[in-house]
This record gives C-alpha cells, structure tokens and sequence, in this order.
C-alpha cells in the first residue's frame, strides 16, 4: 500500500507494509483410515497440507486432525488446494471440516458437557458440520435404538452423548447427525477434541499460545 503526501513542494510516495499474522486453524478429515474408505499416512497427509501452502503443519492420531498455520487472506482459496492436495491421498473428493483454533478453544472453555460430569458410562462426541444444516433440528435430538442423544449445536458444532446399548456396545454419531442436518460432518470423541486443541495452542517452538 502506498499514498503520497500533501501539502508539500514535493510528492512524496510513502510505502506501508501490512504486517501478515498467521491465523491457526485445524483440520479434521471424514472417514479416513477406518475399512471402506481411504489409508492415508499422516506423514503423507502432513506433507499435502505443507504443499498447499500450511505453515507448521501438525497432524494428530490416525483419524486425520491437522493442525496449521496460514497468513492473512482467503481461507478458502487455501481450503480448496488443501483439497486438490489431499485429493491424489483419499482417491476422491476429500472431505474436510475446518475450523479456526480460536473456535475450538471458544468450545471447549464452554464446558458444553459439564452437566454430564455425575453420568458414568458415557461416551461425549462433537460432529463437525461442513456448512449450515439444511434442517434445523429441535434438540435434545433421540435416536433411542443406538442409544444416542443429540443435546445442543454451538455455531456449527453438534454436542453428542451416546450411552451402552443393551448388548453394551456404543452407537456413533455421524450418521445420525448427518441425517438429521442434512450436511455432511465429521465426528470426534472430546478427548481428542481437548487434546487437538492442546496442540493448537503451541507456537513452533514449543511455547503454549
């Protein structure tokens, strides 16, 4: 950017640079490396998202949460050469939910399950949705045959309980939620979701942000 001064003999060109921040953001992949559908490697999947432009790429287990930096711009130009990049991995059109890391810590300080903190057994999951539901459920939201419920949405994240079905097995969410917003997601237990954000909250050295 520049301007020039008035009010002088002279024209004077003064040149501002903008100072670019990275912005971190977090990737999770649906359906990645469970049977039926694509085994990516995360040292690959790491290297993708570094060919699309990432900066301090981290991935976190198997299940494809990636944690990244990127300069000030347009995301979603950058989301898109994620895809094409992740695209030769999955042998498909990938599908990835992002979002910023201030989302998610923004999540996770609501303590959205805090309630629960007496119920034991319970398996707490957050569905990630890719855009806005097509269908606005009416929460709680019961699906009592996978002994799944379905308590709130934060933005464009659904809260999840599923509890022991009576052969002690616990149902998954996805499909469920999907179903019911009419968008596709994908799901994450809380632990992972703290610990992605753990990670988040790291600066390349090593210092928490």
């Amino acid at each position: 950017m520049s301007f020039t001064l008035l009010g002088s003999p002279f024209s004077v060109r003064v040149q501002v640079h903008r100072t670019l921040h990275p912005v971190r953001y977090v990737a999770f992949l649906r359906a990645i490396n469970v049977a039926g559908h694509a085994i990516i490697k995360m040292t690959d999947l790491r290297d993708a998202f570094e060919a699309a432009g990432c900066r301090n790429t981290t991935t976190y287990i198997q299940s494809g949460n990636v944690i990244f930096d990127m300069a000030d711009g347009n995301p979603e130009a950058l989301f898109q050469k994620i895809r094409t990049k992740v695209r030769g991995l999955a042998g498909g059109e990938p599908d990835i939910v992002f979002r910023t890391a201030r989302a998610l810590e923004l999540l996770v300080r609501a303590a959205p399950f805090k309630a629960l903190e007496g119920e034991r057994g319970l398996k707490l999951y957050v569905t990630f949705l890719a855009e806005k539901p097509r269908a606005q459920p009416a929460f709680p939201l019961l699906l009592p045959k996978d002994a799944l419920e379905a308590i709130g949405m934060r933005g464009l994240d659904v809260l999840l309980v599923s509890r022991p079905k009576p052969n002690g097995f616990y149902g998954f969410p996805n499909n469920f939620i999907e179903k019911a917003c009419g968008v596709s997601g994908t799901s994450r237990n809380w632990t992972t979701v703290t610990k992605v954000l753990a990670l988040a909250r790291q600066d390349p050295s090593g210092a928490t942000r």
